[in-house]
């Protein structure tokens, strides 16, 4: 198991600036993947960036070149560094994490989400 918590998210004007953090515990040697995922009123969850150990990053089209993720493995944290916020990335943000373990020949994987942070971007 893994567990995720992650950190208060908040309002921000259009332009401003937000960093979420991530802790992961429990069996965090098995995590491949730490991320975040976004989900507004309305619209299904979608995904906004991960990192994959061995693979490097992943952002949606819309966030790229203005939010930034990364992993601090030793201190099994991930976080999400959002720039130049517009109303559109207002959402609750969950912080994601794949978990594998097993061999090459059957190889096991299990998702595992925090409860989620808002964050409103607002005029």
């Amino acid at each position: 198991q893994v567990h995720q918590v992650e950190s208060v998210g908040g309002l921000v004007q259009p332009g401003g600036s937000l960093r979420l953090s991530c802790l992961s515990s429990g069996r965090t040697s098995s995590i491949e993947t730490m991320g975040w995922y976004r989900q507004a009123p309305g619209k299904e969850r979608e995904l906004v960036a991960t990192i994959t150990f061995g693979e490097g990053t992943r952002y949606a089209d819309s966030v790229k070149g203005r939010f930034t993720v990364s992993r601090d493995l030793g201190k099994n944290m991930a976080f999400l560094q959002m720039n130049a916020l517009i109303p559109e990335d207002t959402a609750a943000y969950y912080c994601y994490a794949k978990s594998v373990w097993g061999t090459v020949e059957r190889r096991y994987e299990s998702d595992y989400w925090g409860k989620g942070t808002q964050v409103t971007v607002f005029s």
